[in-house]
């Protein structure tokens, strides 16, 4: 322990028994057995409570871990739609990224209103007919 052998103890217990006499070397060594005792609870608890300090470090790098893997897992899915095309009808403006720009529809130029108006060319106009009522 502290490099003290049998001899040492036996001469340290020889001295104690002479300075504090028969009587109050009992009571003496009872204290001491539960000051120990004490001591050995206290540094028993200490040591659990690093080893479960330990466990937190511990736990903390796993999820940092893990974090670094699900921002991975985001790059490299985010980097595959990017590179792949929309399966999406690109006529109607649609895209599967959400936050793509959105192109605003063009409207019609007049030909094209008239021509849904009437659904019929403006040359057929010209060659039918006017209406029986008309005349």
């Amino acid at each position: 322990m502290f490099g003290i052998g049998m001899p040492e103890m036996l001469l340290i217990m020889a001295v104690a028994l002479i300075v504090i006499g028969p009587k109050k070397l009992p009571d003496l060594a009872k204290t001491l057995g539960r000051a120990f005792g004490e001591f050995r609870k206290a540094t028993s608890d200490l040591k659990e409570s690093v080893g479960l300090n330990g466990e937190i470090s511990e736990l903390k790098n796993v999820k940092k871990s893990f974090d670094g893997l699900n921002t991975d897992i985001k790059d490299s899915f985010y980097a595959q739609t990017e590179s792949q095309p929309s399966t999406a009808d690109k006529s109607s403006g649609e895209t599967d990224d959400p936050q793509a720009p959105v192109d605003p529809p063009t409207e019609p130029s007049p030909e094209e209103k008239t021509m849904e108006a009437d659904d019929t060319p403006d040359t057929e106009k010209q060659k039918s007919p006017p209406p029986a009522g008309d005349q």
